[in-house]
């Protein structure tokens, strides 16, 4: 989403450098674009199919390989069902055009219920919650940052992650901006991480959040500060709410978060009182036990102070491509999973439930799967479970350039045409950004004549694997005249701001003759018109029902030490790892341990412990710092490059380990399905 200048010389990049006139990211540009040229040239990517032969690997033809991956597919589905083949689709899926408009027709063809993503690793709760309050699983208002007079984030590092779902390049600046016309910026976290270092700082104990979140809320009941402006006309369920958080007032929180009860109710009347506010919560708290109940409260913190949907509060994007008008707005528990009977949503079973589902025998057993950009071993919890299933499928292709910890177990990989081999829009994060824009970025290089785009794999296996009532030839020719880049032009053309929508501003020829991108101005209101139902749900079903559990988190006693996450600037979760100049200087994947647990458990800075969990250990270095409250160990996920066959030359040179090795399967937000990957107890001691 950041406006890249590059520089080409005698066919190579040699210059990356951020874009001024984007209107979105304005000249910015994070580390991890510098390292674009070194995907593009990098020896250890693949440039052709292989199959796993032995213990090395062979090239094979495009077409041999796309007729093994098809008859292997086809028997095991005839033999065993549909389900027993499943898809994982990982995060850089979506950073893809091709992905996004050509791989929901493989997933189509497949028939499968047996269908995952990393949405259910980080994400999942702002899904939910979008459907069950507003309608659409991808109707999630996001701050109006740069119009806004109070901040307040939960478990959010945008000054890493530049905003996540919330499409915010140089969040720095931007916060600067908020402070410099007399706005405050406030961040809740068990760390204080980079993103507070540019405003107010709240500790608060791992995996609590919801119910420091209820207390604000209650206060606003409490202390008749409620103001829902607007919204009150179409907005049902606040006696529901009012009724349903008592007892859950700061002064019976306080002593579970760690938050003092004065403290939050000020900061609660301080965020009434703001001309403008926001509340926003991103991975920290969407990927712990209650992570339903905290999007849910963000939101309402949102509406009950007359914040939602109005300048420099919480809005949603006016986007040229309009995905909710484009998309089924979601469904929920149309199935569950075969060995835990967990529910699906929007076509997907939380992926926690991929590694037993492979390993658990009997009917409906998965033997097959397909991963499109994905590394569960290193994404997904209990990540040394899954590679051991891996290891009994019958049948495994990837969609990917690298022989990474997951790959290395498939028999086939397609590995698709580099980054700046293809065009490029952003359908999914032009819909979280910060400001209304459009942008089409050309590929830069022609690919060479024997690689294949992403959108010719995937249109290829769906020919092959659709079934004949499903017209998979007729598929495969119209996707071969079209392309992403026809798609998009009938995408754009319909959108908002298209020849057929209001704007009439943008189309596919006025993107390419402005390569900086449209500006389409500031965030607008947009309620009720694009509610489906024309009405806001304050208090929808699924998350009153789970505020029992969260009560009763009230007489839990806490862990004596839990383990959280964090991320890298420099990488991108498992990937970007095999960058030279990214991955080189200190080791970054440390254990953060405060001063006190060090002392406490013989530790040193510098030395190494043994963290372990419900369902493995992990060693790494220790980095003693008082970043992080007493109680709480931290460690970066998307490492541990270190598995045998891993073809990552620079990624192994510094592996680090996984987070993903302590983190438990059976651990799950019981409201949505989302994996738990922060506050999970651990026990340290020297290595």
């Amino acid at each position: 989403m950041c406006g890249l200048l590059l520089t080409v010389e005698d066919g190579a990049v040699t210059a990356v450098a951020g874009d001024p006139a984007d209107p979105l990211s304005r000249g910015f540009l994070c580390p991890k674009a510098f390292a674009l040229p070194d995907l593009h040239t990098d020896p250890d990517r693949l440039r052709r199919p292989v199959r796993r032969v032995g213990g090395g690997w062979e090239e094979l033809t495009w077409d041999a390989a796309f007729d093994l991956v098809a008859e292997r597919l086809q028997a095991i589905q005839r033999d065993h069902g549909a389900g027993a083949v499943a898809v994982y689709q990982g995060n850089p899926t979506v950073h893809s055009l091709d992905a996004m408009l050509f791989s929901p027709g493989l997933v189509r063809a497949l028939r499968t219920p047996n269908t995952y993503s990393a949405t259910s690793v980080d994400q999942l709760p702002h899904h939910v919650l979008g459907w069950a309050m507003y309608g659409h699983k991808m109707l999630l208002p996001i701050p109006d940052i740069d119009r806004t007079d109070f901040l307040l984030m939960l478990g959010s590092n945008p000054a890493a992650s530049n905003g996540s779902l919330m499409t915010c390049p140089d969040f720095k600046q931007r916060c600067k901006d908020l402070t410099w016309r007399g706005g405050r910026f406030v961040l809740v976290d068990p760390r204080r991480t980079e993103t507070a270092r540019f405003g107010e700082h709240v500790f608060v104990r791992p995996g609590t959040d919801a119910l420091l979140l209820a207390s604000l809320v209650r206060v606003l009941f409490d202390e008749d500060l409620l103001a829902l402006g607007t919204i009150e006309a179409f907005a049902d369920g606040l006696d529901e709410v009012g009724a349903a958080l008592v007892g859950l007032e700061p002064e019976a929180t306080a002593a579970t978060t760690g938050v003092p009860a004065e403290a939050v109710r000020q900061l609660a009347r301080d965020f009434a009182a703001a001309e403008s506010a926001v509340c926003h919560g991103r991975m920290g708290v969407s990927t712990q036990e209650f992570g339903g109940l905290c999007q849910w409260l963000c939101q309402l913190l949102n509406a009950l102070t007359g914040n939602l949907d109005r300048a420099g509060g919480a809005m949603l994007t006016t986007p040229a491509v309009d995905i909710v008008a484009e998309t089924s707005p979601g469904r929920r528990d149309r199935w569950r999973s075969r060995v835990r009977g967990l529910p699906e949503f929007g076509g997907e079973l939380p992926v926690s439930a991929l590694a037993e589902e492979m390993d658990t025998p009997g009917e409906g057993q998965i033997r097959a799967l397909i991963t499109m950009a994905g590394n569960p071993v290193l994404s997904t919890p209990d990540g040394s479970r899954l590679e051991r299933a891996l290891e009994g499928l019958d049948f495994q292709v990837a969609v990917d350039p690298y022989i990474n910890e997951t790959t290395r177990h498939a028999d086939v990989i397609l590995p698709p045409a580099t980054p700046l081999e293809r065009d490029h829009y952003d359908l999914a994060f032009n819909v979280l950004a910060v400001r209304n824009v459009a942008r089409f970025s050309p590929a830069i290089f022609d690919k060479p004549a024997d690689a294949r785009h992403e959108w010719e794999i995937f249109a290829e296996l769906t020919a092959r694997l659709a079934p004949s009532g499903l017209g998979g030839a007729v598929a495969r020719r119209m996707a071969r005249a079209a392309g992403p880049r026809g798609l998009l032009a009938i995408a754009l053309r319909r959108g908002p701001h298209g020849r057929f929508g209001p704007g009439g501003r943008v189309s596919l020829s006025s993107l390419q003759a402005s390569p900086s991108g449209i500006d389409l101005g500031p965030l607008e209101p947009r309620m009720p018109a694009v509610l489906p139902s024309g009405r806001v749900q304050l208090a929808p079903a699924l998350a009153l029902a789970d505020l029992p559990r969260l009560r009763a988190r009230l007489a839990e006693p806490s862990p004596p030490l839990v383990v959280i996450g964090r991320r890298d600037l420099r990488s991108n979760n498992s990937w970007m790892h095999n960058s030279r100049r990214l991955m080189g200087g200190k080791n970054r994947c440390t254990l953060l341990v405060h001063p006190d647990d060090a002392a406490a458990h013989g530790l040193a800075d510098g030395g190494r412990a043994t963290v372990g969990s419900a369902v493995g250990s992990v060693e790494a270095e220790v980095a003693v710092t008082d970043e992080v409250m007493p109680g709480v160990v931290c460690l970066p996920h998307g490492w541990g490059h270190g598995r045998p066959g891993v073809k990552l030359s620079v990624a192994t040179e510094h592996p680090g380990v996984s987070l993903n090795d302590l983190t438990d399967p059976a651990r799950l937000d019981a409201m949505t399905g989302n994996a738990v990957l922060n506050g999970v107890p651990v026990t340290l001691a020297p290595a």
